[in-house]
């Protein structure tokens, strides 16, 4: 008898151990293959394999934590059950031939800390439940074919060091709520069709390293409030309908407040 319990326990332990991951992320990573012709991938999947085994996945404790599928020749859209990898902490699809909206269900990944999606062919808004992502640290959906306005809920996005939204067809303006993202180091919208004035609040984000605005249409001038920035090393305003020019700067040694003279509206370089 005692023999029979010892089998029993060493099936079970075993049964345990190589145990897979449930069923709805198995079924939201077949879907993403499907939908994006995984058979045409650089590197595709055995789905007769392990999911462990599965180029870009990555499996800890049983649950998909880590998706990285940047160039690797995905074509098509990325499905609604992506929603469905709840334990997702980070996702890189960029540098890909994906089209198509952004899916709401990308709200329902609220562990998600990166989010890369640049380099693609992404249509429509970014939709407003990219606020509920709140852990996240790197959003990065530049290079794609975005419309819309940036959402107000980016503000809830309390955690972010890395908001990157360049080379699209966004339109309105930027919004307040930025404000929030006191721990951002990288904001860069060039490139877009960005209206109004650059607002003051930019000046709050102490921790910002890179302030990219150029190739709008942004009007007024840049607030004084920028030169409160002491960690800002990239300042790049340049071809939108300010009502002085700035000239760009990369890199520049000292602090933005020693580079910039908002009384001329110009910005003092080392050649100067």
């Amino acid at each position: 008898m005692k023999t029979i319990k010892l089998i029993l326990l060493f099936v079970f332990v075993s049964a345990y151990s190589f145990a897979e991951v449930s069923v709805n992320e198995r079924e939201a990573l077949i879907a993403l293959y499907n939908s994006t012709q995984g058979d045409q991938w650089n590197n595709s999947w055995n789905l007769n394999e392990p999911i462990e085994n599965w180029y870009g996945v990555t499996v800890v404790d049983n649950k998909v934590v880590e998706i990285n599928l940047h160039f690797n020749n995905l074509k098509g859209t990325i499905p609604t059950e992506i929603g469905d990898l709840i334990y997702l902490k980070s996702m890189n699809l960029g540098f890909n031939h994906l089209s198509g909206n952004m899916p709401t269900a990308l709200g329902n990944l609220n562990s998600l800390k990166s989010l890369e999606l640049f380099m693609n062919k992404l249509e429509g808004e970014i939709p407003n439940e990219i606020g509920n992502l709140t852990l996240l640290r790197t959003l990065k959906l530049y290079s794609n074919n975005l419309t819309g306005q940036i959402p107000a809920s980016v503000g809830n996005l309390v955690h972010l060091k890395e908001l990157m939204l360049g080379s699209n067809f966004l339109t309105g303006s930027i919004p307040a709520q930025i404000v929030s993202l006191n721990k951002l180091e990288v904001l860069s919208l060039i490139d877009n069709k960005l209206v109004g004035k650059v607002p003051v609040e930019i000046g709050q984000l102490h921790q910002l390293k890179e302030l990219v605005l150029s190739s709008n249409e942004l009007t007024g001038t840049v607030p004084y409030q920028v030169t409160d920035l002491t960690n800002l090393n990239t300042f790049m305003v340049s071809d939108n309908n300010f009502d002085r020019e700035y000239v760009s700067v990369i890199q520049g040694k000292g602090n933005i407040n020693e580079l910039i003279d908002f009384n001329a509206g110009t910005v003092i370089t080392d050649n100067d």
